[in-house]
């Protein structure tokens, strides 16, 4: 018995359009391209030439070389000073006295009993000649021109006492001047006129102007790569960019306790009139060049597979993407640094922004550093 299909009705023919047009659809929303991957902002760095010097700059001080604290002998009451600081004064100028009164009271006491003393000697010494002969005649007995002898000799010593006091009183008298040991310029005062000071009280400096040095202070790692004997440059604040040549003299040998550093002076080279004491000066010391190409300590990194392996992202510059490179570490350099090797100069890789990229990531470079072929994304976030 023969079965007969049965032509298709209109609602089956409806249903089939409908699961047709569906399947297009889903099929043309399978052929969309996908979204490319987003470009990460990052902040980068040039390798620059590892032979490369740079310059270090130090904060310095003009002073003088040999500057003395000048005080009196004696003790007593300043009765007047002759200088102001600043002041120029030469060798035996007056610079401040002392009331002389009680030492010229003292010098008019020694004297008068010096004068006492020698005619007490001069007699003594008249009356021993006649009790000599006096003992020739073996008129006395030799204890009695003993006796005498013993005066004349104790009233010798005693003007001789005397006339040693009276040089130093004529000293301390000399002393309540205080004279001006060298030429020079008066850097401090420390007493006014009316003060009562103390012998070996500091009173004034002076410092000499032959010589001039810069006194800077150095840090730690510094010391080492400085010597005594090696010449540095020079600028002063008051002459802008003037650069004057001096020579390292003396380095401390110990730190400064409070601040950790080593007190450099370097002596003027050249002679400049404008150079005054207590000037700001710029000490200019050239670096040594690091063992190695020298990049910021943000820039290396090392992957979770390979621990000990460092690693820095380098910025291919036509593709604006980045790539992991192997290098190895060295030597610590100031500004944050390090030294590696494994790179070459001019290269440019990513120092901010590299803890979330991955292999073949595009970047979004800064303005400075955009390559020539690289769209611009302003506005993109990451």
């Amino acid at each position: 018995m023969k079965h007969r299909h049965k032509p298709p009705s209109a609602q089956h023919r409806s249903q089939a359009c409908l699961l047709l047009s569906v399947m297009l659809l889903s099929g043309c929303s399978q052929q969309d391209p996908a979204p490319q991957a987003l470009a990460r902002p990052v902040k980068v760095v040039r390798i620059g030439d590892p032979a490369a010097v740079g310059l270090l700059r130090f904060a310095g001080e003009v002073k003088s070389r040999y500057e003395t604290s000048l005080s009196f002998r004696i003790a007593g009451k300043l009765a007047a000073r002759a200088v102001d600081v600043g002041d120029s004064v030469r060798l035996g100028m007056p610079l401040a006295t002392l009331d002389p009164t009680d030492y010229r009271l003292a010098v008019q006491s020694l004297k008068a009993q010096l004068t006492s003393a020698t005619a007490d000697l001069d007699f003594l010494r008249a009356d021993l000649a006649r009790y000599r002969e006096l003992a020739a005649q073996r008129v006395i007995s030799p204890p009695e021109l003993d006796r005498h002898q013993t005066a004349y000799a104790t009233a010798r010593e005693r003007v001789a006492a005397l006339q040693a006091q009276l040089g130093q009183a004529v000293n301390a008298l000399d002393y309540t001047e205080l004279r001006a040991d060298r030429d020079g310029v008066v850097t401090a005062l420390a007493v006014e006129a009316g003060q009562v000071v103390a012998a070996g009280q500091p009173v004034l400096k002076l410092a000499e102007l032959d010589e001039k040095e810069i006194h800077f202070d150095l840090p730690e790692q510094r010391v080492a790569a400085l010597a005594p004997g090696r010449e540095i440059g020079v600028t002063l604040w008051a002459d802008g960019d003037q650069r004057l040549k001096a020579r390292i003299r003396e380095i401390a040998a110990a730190a400064d306790p409070s601040t950790r550093t080593y007190r450099a002076k370097a002596t003027l080279l050249e002679r400049h009139d404008r150079v005054r004491l207590g000037m700001t000066a710029t000490v200019w010391l050239r670096e040594a060049a690091p063992p190695g190409i020298a990049v910021p300590l943000t820039a290396v990194f090392t992957a979770q597979n390979e621990p000990g392996q460092p690693r820095v992202w380098r910025v291919d510059e036509e593709t604006a993407t980045v790539k992991s490179v192997p290098v190895s570490l060295g030597a610590a350099v100031d500004g944050e640094r390090i030294a590696v090797t494994g790179l070459t100069p001019g290269q440019l890789l990513v120092s901010a922004g590299m803890h979330r990229l991955r292999e073949s990531q595009a970047v979004l470079l800064p303005d400075a550093a955009t390559p020539k072929n690289q769209p611009s994304q302003a506005g993109m976030q990451p």
